[in-house]
């Protein structure tokens, strides 16, 4: 357990002899608090990024100003990746109105520990009238027990729960807990917010006090690097700092600041710069090379433009979209399973995150890339919304018209409808399509994996439906020379191989 004064430790540690980065020659003094600790945020100005958690009026905010009225001050849970300011956070909660902030870690911590802060807390309440914050960080690792020790607590407000935590809350914090505190979700900085947290640091006097400047393709490696996360932007930073430093010749008399190169970031994080613009042409042209070599079933070509995209920092969450869009569009029912595979993909990134997420990420890859190929569903939902747009589909059958509500009867709505379950097979034979539409075909199975077999079942469903036995694609193609797929006038829909939105 760390007493109040854990951050005001590390200001003071900046400001003492050997706490910042002095101006000696541009070589940094040793010892004191990480750069990143130095530069955390000590009023709401200073926080970048979580404009709608910090609004005024929202329930954070006024947590952190200390206002009043009538609901009291609420205990918080603030869910967000790494680097996004939890902890910054808590310490402005503390801050606010004289408040005793007491930290534990769900690592080290147990009830044990909590009990005591209750106490001590019940007595500073009633010795000095000051309230105390209890911040916990990695809460989702304490367990049901331990958590439920801190119920009394903060139902009675004895302290202020502000608890951190990296992992979906309602799935990590007993529900209890939850509704007694307030929900508050952070997400990654943006690049431009994590260049201005860089930039501050860079001359700002905890910082490294104009000590160094930094190339331009240099800052942007940084930002790509971190992900986000301003900790590691720092961290990162920092050591390049080092690097630099390192390069000049002992006893050199060094005429301004020391300029960090994008070589001596290379150097500091062991990773080289990945030439991707996560908001240009890069980003765009990477992604739709991923997916053309998984259409193109090359799985190490796609395997490559995978490993490129996460090197250069790109949110895994963004891949694993593009991924299940892939596994619908370009494998479809030729491999039922690869959606599956992708979904699942998808729901795991979220949880897990980087750099376990590259594991799984190429797991969804080499399934869409080796999968046999179908863009049957995709061709034939487009050519139907194209006949949509096109206003035909009249009106909707009367015996498949909803008949379970007054008057449906008298209307003759669902007259005549026939059970599917009450006939052979489960299939019954009725008109389906509205009149104008009679005899149109949407899907044409291809021949390729599980679709081969659905192309038998589709002439037999054809043959008890009544309907004209359709012709599949391949025996289209025969006919007309071109996919019916391709021919057929498609609905502008955005495909995975060009990517409308933005890594969120």
């Amino acid at each position: 357990m760390t007493s109040d004064d854990l951050f005001g430790a590390a200001a003071r540690a900046a400001a003492e002899p050997g706490g910042a980065v002095g101006r000696a020659g541009g070589v940094p003094a040793s010892g004191g608090a990480p750069l990143a600790v130095r530069m955390r945020p000590r009023t709401l100005d200073e926080v970048r990024g979580q404009r709608s958690v910090l609004r005024p009026g929202s329930p954070l905010r006024r947590l952190i100003e200390g206002a009043g009225g009538a609901a009291g001050p609420l205990s918080a849970i603030i869910w967000g990746p790494p680097g996004t300011g939890k902890t910054t956070l808590a310490h402005l909660v503390a801050t606010a109105a004289d408040r005793r902030f007491v930290e534990l870690s769900a690592v080290t911590a147990g009830v044990k520990d909590v009990r005591a802060v209750m106490e001590a807390a019940v007595r500073d309440r009633e010795l000095y009238d000051r309230q105390t914050v209890l911040f916990l960080d990695e809460i989702h690792r304490f367990t049901k027990a331990q958590q439920d020790a801190l119920l009394p607590g903060v139902e009675n407000r004895t302290v202020i729960l502000v608890a951190a935590t990296t992992e979906n809350p309602s799935f990590s914090i007993i529900a209890p807990l939850l509704s007694r505190s307030v929900l508050v979700t952070l997400t990654s900085l943006a690049d431009a917010e994590v260049r201005e947290v860089v930039r501050s640091a860079l001359v700002d006097e905890r910082g490294l006090a104009g000590a160094h400047t930094i190339d331009d393709d240099a800052l942007e490696h940084v930002v790509r690097i971190a992900g986000g996360d301003a900790r590691r932007a720092l961290t990162s930073l920092e050591a390049a700092a080092g690097v630099s430093l390192d390069a000049v010749a002992p006893g050199a008399d060094v005429d301004g600041p020391v300029a960090l190169t994008l070589a001596n970031v290379e150097q500091a994080v062991a990773q080289a710069a990945v030439r991707y613009d996560r908001a240009g042409d890069q980003h765009y042209d990477v992604a739709s090379a991923l997916i053309k070599s998984m259409r193109g079933s090359d799985v190490d070509a796609a395997l490559h433009y995978l490993a490129r995209m996460l090197e250069a920092g790109e949110d895994p969450r963004f891949i694993a979209r593009r991924i299940v869009i892939s596994a619908s569009e370009d494998v479809g029912l030729a491999d039922p399973t690869a959606l599956q595979t992708a979904v699942a993909a998808l729901h795991a990134v979220a949880q897990i995150g980087m750099p376990e997420a590259r594991i799984i990420l190429a797991q969804a890859v080499v399934h869409n890339a080796t999968a046999p190929k179908s863009n049957a569903a995709y061709g034939g939902v487009n050519a139907a919304i194209a006949d949509v747009r096109a206003g035909r589909g009249g009106a909707v059958p009367p015996h498949l018209r909803g008949s379970g509500y007054a008057g449906a009867e008298r209307l003759g709505h669902g007259r005549g409808y026939v059970y599917a379950h009450d006939e052979p097979d489960a299939v019954a034979r009725q008109q389906y399509l509205p009149d104008d539409l009679t005899g149109a075909v949407y899907y044409r199975p291809t021949g390729n994996g599980f679709e081969q077999r659905l192309q038998a079942r589709l002439r037999w469903l054809d043959e008890r439906l009544g309907r004209r036995v359709r012709r599949t694609e391949d025996e289209a193609t025969a006919d007309t020379g071109a996919s019916p797929a391709a021919a057929a006038p498609t609905a502008p829909t955005a495909s995975a191989d060009d990517p409308a939105e933005t890594p969120s």
